[in-house]
C-alpha cells in the first residue's frame, strides 16, 4: 500500500505516523511540485486538500483522509468512484481553551489594557474614572451557532464559569436539559439567539447553505457589549458586515481565527481585504485554536488506524462521504 502524506502539521509526527502503518506500506511526503505524480500509484491520500487535479491523477485512490474536521477543500466529485473521504477531530480542547480564553481577553479589556500600560496609562477605573468597568464570565449568555465536537466541549468549559448556554443547529436536535443549556433551537431561531447573547460562538460547518449566515442584518441584533468568536470558517460571517459592525461598535468586540484569505506558501498573506488589523476591538490569530500538540498526535493515530484498518479490509469510521 501507498501513502502519500501532504499536510505540513504532520511532519514533526512522522515516525509516529509511519509507526502505525500496516506493515509494508510506503509512506510519501512529497514536496507540493511532486504530489500529482505520486498520486499516480497511490493508495491513500492524507491531506486537507484534495484538487480536481490531485483527484484526476489519483485513478487508484482508496481513503482521502482529512488531517482535521473540515473537508470542504476536498474535491470529492474528481475522486474515483468508491473513494472514502474521511476526517478526524481532537480538536475540541484545544479551540474549547481558545475560545474561552479570547472571551475572556476580549470582555475584560485586556487588549485594550496592555496597549495602554506599553504607554505608560493605567486604564482602569482606579485610576481613570472615565475606564469603563469590565464584566466576568458568571450570569453571562453564551450563544453557540452549532453545537458538535466544539461547541458542546466549549460549554462545558463557559459552564463552569457559572455562564448560562444557549444553541441552535441545524437539526435543531439538541437535547437542552441534557446538557444544562437554557434552551436550543433550529437555525430559524438564530436571531433570538443573536439578540439574546453576550457572547456568541459559530462552529457550524461551511456550506453553501451557511456562507454568509451572520451578515448585516444580523450582526445588528447583536448586542452592542457582545463578543462574537468565529472558529468555523471565516464566510460563516459576512466579511464586510464583520468589518463594518465592528469599526462602527455595533458589537463590542470580536476574535477572528477563520479567515477569508490563506497563504498559498510561506506564510505570508493578508487574511482579508479589509484592514482588520487597524482596529482595537478585534483578536486575530492564524487559524491556530485547534494547533496544540494533544490535537495531532491523537489525530495522527486516529490517521494511521482508519489505513489500518483499510489494509484489513475493516469498516472505516469517521466517514464523511464516499465518492
Amino acid at each position: 500500500m501507498k501513502v502519500v502524506v501532504v499536510d505540513q502539521n504532520l511532519v514533526p509526527l512522522r515516525a509516529e505516523l509511519e509507526a502505525g502503518l500496516p506493515p509494508g506500506t510506503v509512506a510519501v511526503w512529497p514536496r507540493p511540485a511532486d504530489i500529482e505524480a505520486e498520486l499516480v500509484d497511490a493508495d491513500v491520500l492524507v491531506s486537507g486538500v484534495c484538487t480536481a487535479a490531485m483527484g484526476a491523477a489519483g485513478k487508484g485512490l482508496r481513503l482521502v483522509h482529512s488531517v482535521g474536521a473540515g473537508t470542504d477543500r476536498i474535491d470529492a466529485a474528481a475522486l474515483p468512484p468508491g473513494t472514502v473521504v474521511a476526517n478526524t477531530f481532537h480538536h475540541e480542547d484545544s479551540m474549547a481553551e481558545y475560545v474561552v480564553a479570547a472571551t475572556v481577553l476580549l470582555r475584560r479589556g485586556f487588549l485594550r489594557q496592555d496597549a495602554a500600560l506599553r504607554r505608560d496609562e493605567w486604564a482602569t477605573p482606579v485610576y481613570r474614572p472615565d475606564a469603563p468597568w469590565t464584566v466576568a464570565l458568571p450570569g453571562a449568555t453564551v450563544g453557540f451557532v452549532g453545537f458538535g465536537h466544539i461547541g458542546a466541549r466549549t460549554w462545558e468549559r463557559f459552564r463552569a464559569f457559572g455562564a448560562s448556554g444557549i444553541t441552535v443547529t441545524r437539526r435543531g436536535d439538541v437535547d437542552a436539559a441534557a446538557h444544562g443549556l437554557e434552551w436550543s433551537g433550529s437555525v430559524d431561531d438564530l436571531d433570538a439567539l443573536l439578540s439574546a447573547s453576550d457572547v456568541v460562538v459559530v462552529s457550524v460547518p461551511l456550506t453553501p447553505e451557511t456562507t454568509g449566515l451572520i451578515d448585516a442584518r444580523r450582526l445588528a441584533l447583536m448586542r452592542a457589549t457582545a463578543v462574537l468568536v468565529n472558529v468555523g470558517r471565516g464566510p460563516l460571517v459576512d466579511e464586510h458586515a464583520l468589518f463594518t459592525a465592528l469599526r462602527e461598535r455595533t458589537i463590542g468586540a470580536a476574535a477572528v481565527d477563520v479567515w477569508y484569505r490563506y497563504p498559498d506558501a510561506g506564510g505570508v498573506a493578508a487574511p482579508s481585504a479589509l484592514p482588520f488589523h487597524e482596529l482595537d476591538n478585534v483578536l486575530m490569530t492564524p487559524h491556530s485554536s485547534g494547533l496544540t500538540q494533544q490535537t495531532f498526535v491523537a489525530r495522527a493515530a486516529d490517521i494511521a488506524a482508519n489505513i489500518r484498518r483499510l489494509a484489513a479490509a475493516e469498516p472505516l469510521v469517521n466517514v464523511v462521504t464516499v465518492a
